[in-house]
């Protein structure tokens, strides 16, 4: 990410964006809460090229494969990376400039149900690859099920569970008033996913539908994506001859203020494109990709 220089208000996380459109700038101060300020994308991405790629960077391996979470992740990703508006956040009813590109999950330490959910949350760089983003993708879910460690958002949490609920209900309420300044201990926010620029939810992997998921107005988290289980569709091209085929459906939850509809299409296009052409995603994330929002 960019290099800025601090300035009063910038907070540890994101810089202050003070030269915004008044509308822009106004609207935190109209509407305060994230979880009310919702807008909701959904669309079906065509598996036949993903499922075309997936073969070629598995032939030969046996453990760690690539997967369609792996390259949608770096997909949405590489977008943050090219479309620098969808990693702001609001928070205080300022608008603010995220300084890093995180992508968060919850990783279920085995597929049972007295099983423990834990927390993961990695960077993202300018410089990183689907490549890179996957070899750290697995050793970060590799370390987050192991059932001897406790993430540090997790661990935490355990802790105040222990205090009388008075106590905790003060607790809760300096916390609030630290995550408004920035000013929450990184302890508590290490692998908080709803302080990461995006929150995935792979629903598909335990065979559930995509839905809309909302947002929280805890953290900085205004992008949660919900990965659905692939299913049959049928598109029709101009001539309107049917073409069945297989999709998977992604449902993306967004805070409609800190961007408008047509750069959200232009970033849908692009995360479309991406995942039509995944070859694209092996080049830095700073490379430029062209595309077209199809009207």
């Amino acid at each position: 990410m960019e290099e800025r220089k601090k300035h009063w208000g910038d907070r540890k996380d994101g810089w202050w964006l003070r030269e915004l459109p008044g509308m822009t700038q106004f609207t935190p101060h109209l509407y305060p809460n994230r979880a009310d300020n919702e807008a909701y994308i959904n669309l079906d991405i065509d598996l036949r090229p993903l499922d075309a790629y997936l073969a070629k960077k598995n032939q030969g391996l046996t453990e760690d494969k690539y997967t369609y979470f792996h390259v949608i992740s770096a997909a949405i990703a590489k977008a943050f990376v090219l479309r620098p508006k969808m990693n702001r956040f609001i928070a205080y009813n300022r608008v603010y400039l995220r300084k890093e590109i995180s992508v968060a999950f919850v990783v279920k330490k085995k597929f049972e149900d007295k099983s423990e959910e834990g927390l993961a949350l990695l960077k993202y760089h300018p410089d990183s690859t689907v490549d890179s983003f996957h070899a750290d993708l697995m050793k970060t879910i590799h370390q987050t099920r192991r059932t001897d460690v406790k993430d540090p958002s997790s661990d935490t949490m355990d802790k105040l569970l222990h205090l009388p609920r008075p106590l905790l209900r003060l607790v809760m309420h300096i916390l609030f008033f630290l995550d408004r300044h920035g000013k929450v201990p990184q302890s508590i926010i290490a692998t908080d996913p709803n302080y990461s620029s995006i929150f995935i939810s792979n629903l598909g992997s335990i065979g559930l539908e995509c839905g809309y998921h909302h947002l929280n107005n805890w953290g900085t988290n205004s992008c949660f994506v919900v990965i659905g289980k692939k299913h049959m569709a049928v598109t029709y091209d101009a001539d309107g001859v049917p073409d069945p085929h297989m999709v998977i459906p992604l449902g993306i939850t967004l805070d409609e203020r800190i961007a408008d509809g047509y750069y959200y299409s232009g970033t849908v296009a692009l995360v479309k494109e991406l995942l039509q052409h995944p070859e694209q995603l092996e080049a830095p994330a700073s490379t430029p990709v062209e595309y077209a929002i199809r009207r």
